[in-house]
């Protein structure tokens, strides 16, 4: 074979013409869809807040959800986790209806009052656009996993204003350990570009408030490392939470559209008995109130019921910011007990739940540094790695894998999350002698 002589930066020239037109292309999209579906997400919100009482049609909206998915989406319902696992092992297109089938299921959610995220479907909208524009290309494997990685980071950096925190979560949620640095340049890209495209499109995010944040020092870090243990016990109670009542609920309601109704009537019913519509929708309101004002233990825990029931019972959305919501809460109720500023462990929980979460502790530490600004950063980082480790290996998306185990204890690479129960029931059965070495 004759050597090749070309200089490697000559190469180069050529691989980032071709990732920086692929990438603009998927982020126009994406970033396209997000600031239609949040234009959308605002005005549902606010005609169920002038119209309280449109909860009463949540299990009617719910069943409605359940039958169009029911009917034609049974091979997207997986949502995130097919994503995943496609760019894990490719192997067929994600279909187009994916995108306006959690579209739409998104809206209703939110419409009539289920308490679910967005993140969802920004992340899924970016990834089916992205794998039809490498359908189209008809691009080989390893470049279409690229894309649609690309698309994810793209979604989530549009729907929530971080890109740099986008790019990084398309990198770091696909396996725990382990990031995909040949898929760099195109996810910072897409993310970048993604959510320019959503401002020119005329969204605006959410600013919050931090104020001063005290200088670092080992009460404040001691502090933080606690605090981080409790986020991480919230992140893998919320995860266990949701896959337990949504696997009890498939088994003892075979027929899915009868879940989110039934689902949708526990919501209602909450609703009424407590009086208040503060744990339905995104909550975005009380997350603010969270850097404003102390607040008690019970918005937390109301959060994750609401959440846990209307994602457990199959609504559409997201995790990311009812994770949110509960993680500005709790931070600003423990403030009083850890003796830090309410306003800055409300920041602290926002971003580390989310890391215990979803598994991804550098994603949510740049999300910080995004959202907060750069004096959070010694913090931000302590509370997410600690909740990340505490939230041991669980998560919200059971699709994803494991590259490297958190602690020294084994665990085979590329297991599932949803294979991990069966695998450690299995070595429990073996012999010592022939378990792997702790």
């Amino acid at each position: 074979m004759k050597p090749d002589h070309t200089p490697e930066q000559v190469e180069l020239l050529h691989y980032m013409a071709k990732w920086l037109l692929l990438s603009v292309i998927a982020a126009a999209l994406a970033g396209s869809a997000s600031a239609f579906f949040l234009f959308a997400l605002e005005r549902v919100t606010q005609i169920r807040v002038a119209s309280p009482q449109i909860i009463w049609l949540l299990p009617l909206a719910g069943f409605a959800v359940g039958w169009i998915y029911h009917r034609l989406g049974k091979d997207v319902e997986a949502g995130n986790n097919l994503i995943i696992d496609e760019i894990h092992d490719p192997k067929k297109t994600i279909p187009l209806r994916m995108a306006p089938l959690v579209l739409g299921g998104t809206v209703l959610s939110h419409l009539f009052g289920a308490s679910v995220g967005r993140e969802g479907t920004a992340v899924q909208m970016g990834a089916t656009l992205a794998d039809q524009i490498a359908h189209m290309l008809r691009l080989d494997r390893d470049t279409r996993r690229v894309l649609v990685m690309a698309g994810m980071s793209a979604g989530f950096s549009s729907v929530f204003g971080t890109p740099v925190a986008g790019a990084i979560f398309g990198l770091e949620v696909l396996a725990i350990g382990r990031m995909r640095y040949d898929a760099i340049l195109p996810c910072i890209v897409a993310a970048i570009v993604a959510d320019r495209v959503g401002l020119w499109w005329g969204i605006h995010h959410t600013h919050y408030v931090l104020g001063a944040v005290p200088a670092v020092g080992t009460t404040g870090l001691v502090a933080v490392v606690v605090a981080g243990i409790a986020f991480g016990m919230a992140g893998m109670l919320f995860a266990t939470l949701t896959h337990t009542l949504s696997d009890t609920a498939k088994r003892h309601v075979p027929y899915g559209p009868a879940r989110p109704l039934l689902g949708g009537a526990i919501v209602a019913l909450a609703v009424w008995l407590s009086g208040t519509q503060r744990y339905i929708g995104l909550g975005i309101p009380v997350i603010v109130q969270a850097f404003q004002q102390p607040l008690g233990f019970e918005d937390s825990i109301g959060k994750l019921a609401f959440t846990v029931v209307s994602l457990g019972s199959g609504f559409k959305g997201g995790e990311v910011t009812p994770l949110f919501y509960i993680g500005a809460t709790l931070g600003n109720a423990l403030a009083p007990l850890l003796h830090l500023p309410f306003p800055l462990l409300a920041a602290l929980g926002f971003v580390a739940v989310f890391a215990g979460a979803a598994n991804v502790p550098l994603a949510s530490t740049v999300m910080a540094i995004e959202l907060f600004g750069g004096e959070i950063a010694p913090y931000a980082a302590l509370a997410c790695v600690v909740s990340y480790l505490f939230s041991g290996h669980t998560g919200i998306y059971r699709a994803q894998r494991i590259g490297r185990a958190k602690h020294r204890r084994a665990l085979p690479e590329d297991l599932r999350l949803s294979e991990l129960h069966a695998y450690r029931a299995r070595e429990r059965a073996r012999p010592a002698a022939q378990r792997p070495e702790q």
